[in-house]
């Protein structure tokens, strides 16, 4: 009978300690409200009927089970490639190791398709668009427009076309695009109007959103998990691994190679530039402790993970434009496969709970309010991860409520219209349940 009282008590308090675990509470969850599309042209988004974020996270000893549809809380699209997909409802399920495990063995490498889940429940792909050179036609093979690659989709090329720099025109204002109505990440999942160097006009139109936009003075947000079950966060973190030395931009060990010709591959040139295709660019090894490793991680001290843990960054350069691998790869830190299930097959718990913003944490939000003065639009935008809804209302001078607006938990922007408002000064609140911030704005007609 002691044993078995033993055996319980042990249990459960597994069962506490995995509860805590930033692989089950960092998932942004929602059961009630539809994401939104974009149609080209029209900068008004358009409800798509599917439920945003992530609907359902339980949890056993070993994993963490997030339930998705796999749509973000900001609008998606418009493509301009003429790439007819929309993002779609994926109805997954993907279970993630509570306890990862480094490979010792050989690396396992990334493949086409889903490598990881941000915690929005949006996917995560490597490098690759399924697109690659065939020394055999001298041209290029795979995907949408090219006849296949010898060996099929999943074949390994000498000169594989990397998706960021060939697909630029066909990503959405968040850096993201649907294949066959997956809808996914290749890269840092940040608006591109709000990168240094904006190097896409497509935030002019449609709304500068994202899963987080980047704020150099703090360490990044835990946004995701890769397939291997080590967190994934964003461009900025502590700049010595044990989590001294201030925060700084961490750094990509990947770098371009001194070539002009590529053997059984086009020659360098406008067309097939330097960074064309991953095999481009070569890893060097590096003694700063903000530089990644070979992977695209190291072992460090983060917010979420105190005691130290192996996290993948989503580095960008000096502008903040994505820098290759991007995320994850060319291969895993840890034992990989695919996480997708169909069903779940253990007796889980539920996780109800949320996070939500502390007091510091709000206290230390990078609110930005532009244009101020204004004149017919203004944006609120919030730098970070939300990771709980925010309420934005609009104060005239006397305390009147004049208009109100949410930024959704996993986005970073709202919008008034003040194409009806008088000019003065007013104020912008943005709250949550217990706690607000305000800012002064002034509105003038010209």
């Amino acid at each position: 009978m002691k044993k078995i009282i033993l055996f319980n008590y042990l249990f459960s308090l597994t069962i506490m300690v995995v509860a805590q675990s930033p692989a089950v509470t960092s998932w942004l969850q929602n059961t009630t409200e539809t994401g939104s599309y974009y149609m080209q042209g029209n900068s008004t988004s358009i409800d798509n009927g599917i439920l945003y974020n992530c609907q359902k996270v339980e949890y056993s000893a070993d994993f963490v089970y997030v339930s998705t549809k796999g749509i973000p809380a900001y609008p998606t699209g418009p493509f301009l490639d003429g790439n007819p997909s929309q993002a779609t409802d994926q109805d997954a399920i993907f279970k993630i190791p509570l306890a990862p495990q480094e490979n010792t063995g050989t690396p396992i490498s990334t493949t086409g398709g889903n490598i990881g889940v941000f915690i929005n429940g949006v996917a995560l792909f490597d490098y690759r668009d399924g697109v690659a050179w065939n020394p055999n036609t001298n041209a290029l093979c795979g995907g949408p427009g090219n006849p296949p690659c010898p060996g099929g989709p999943m074949a390994q090329n000498d000169w594989n076309r990397d998706a960021v720099p060939a697909e630029m025109d066909g990503f959405d204002c968040s850096k993201a695009h649907p294949a066959m109505g997956n809808y996914h990440h290749h890269q840092n999942p940040s608006a591109f109007k709000l990168d240094l160097d904006i190097i896409s006009d497509i935030c002019n139109l449609y709304d500068a959103e994202g899963l987080y936009a980047i704020d150099p003075n703090q360490h990044s947000p835990l946004i995701g998990f890769a397939y291997d079950g080590f967190p994934i966060y964003g461009a900025y973190g502590y700049k010595n691994a044990d989590g001294s030395n201030g925060i700084t931009r961490i750094k990509s060990s990947y770098q371009l190679k001194n070539i002009s010709t590529r053997a059984n591959g086009p020659d360098v040139d406008a067309t097939y530039h330097l960074g064309y295709f991953r095999e481009d660019y070569e890893y060097i090894v590096s003694t700063g402790e903000d530089h990644l490793d070979e992977h695209n991680g190291r072992l460090c001290v983060t917010p979420e993970y105190p005691d130290g843990t192996y996290a993948y960054f989503a580095t960008v350069d000096e502008n903040w434009n994505s820098t290759y691998p991007y995320v994850v790869g060319p291969t895993f830190y840890g034992v990989s496969e695919n996480r997708k299930v169909n069903i779940i097959s253990e007796i889980t718990t539920v996780y109800n709970g949320t996070s939500g913003l502390s007091e510091t944490r709000f206290g230390n939000l990078n609110i930005s309010i532009f244009p101020n003065p204004a004149t017919d639009l203004i944006a609120i935008q919030v730098a970070g991860l939300v990771n709980e809804k925010l309420e934005v209302e609009l104060f005239d001078i006397s305390g009147k409520l004049v208009s109100s607006s949410q930024i959704r938990e996993g986005s970073t922007i709202a919008y008034f219209d003040l194409q009806t408002i008088y000019e003065g000064i007013y104020l912008v609140k943005i709250s949550n349940e217990k706690l607000s911030i305000s800012e002064k704005v002034v509105i003038m007609r010209e």
